[in-house]
């Protein structure tokens, strides 16, 4: 059996998981691209945001929140529980793992935040802010749908 390369440049058009991977990544290459002066990367700005606004929040809620399998979740803490920006460990009664941020990582998460605002602000400069708001809502529906998919 041969396939088609038309058929293959066809499905690249469209195919959801490739065209959401592409802007993802080229919306964390801006992201990084300046949070980075803050001293984390994207995805670790995004982990303190989340536990700040959570508290001190259990790993599984935590894992959940933020989309990811718990044992991603665990290898994508550690290198900010080695910078001394989190700290993780199990809490009486329940003996659940929680996170929560160290007062290095308030004052990483409080220079980083000016940032992020300076990155967002960009990016919907470029994008257009009404067209981000749409996107957003679209892809809160594929977030909350796909798994059923």
């Amino acid at each position: 059996m041969s396939v088609d390369p038309s058929t293959c440049a066809a499905a690249i058009k469209v195919c959801a998981c490739f065209n959401l991977r592409r802007a993802s990544r080229a919306v964390t290459r801006l992201f990084d691209e300046i949070l980075l002066r803050g001293g984390v990367r994207s995805t670790q700005f995004v982990a303190l945001v989340a536990i700040h606004a959570a508290g001190a929040p259990a790993l599984p809620r935590l894992a959940r929140e933020l989309g990811l399998d718990r044992s991603t979740l665990t290898r994508n803490l550690g290198p900010l529980v080695k910078a001394g920006l989190l700290e993780v460990g199990a809490t009486p009664p329940s003996q659940t793992a929680t996170a929560r941020l160290t007062p290095k990582g308030l004052a990483t998460l409080e220079r980083c935040i000016p940032l992020w605002q300076e990155a967002q602000g960009r990016f919907e400069g470029k994008v257009g802010s009404n067209a981000w708001h749409s996107l957003l809502g679209g892809l809160d529906a594929v977030s909350a749908t796909a798994g059923d998919a």
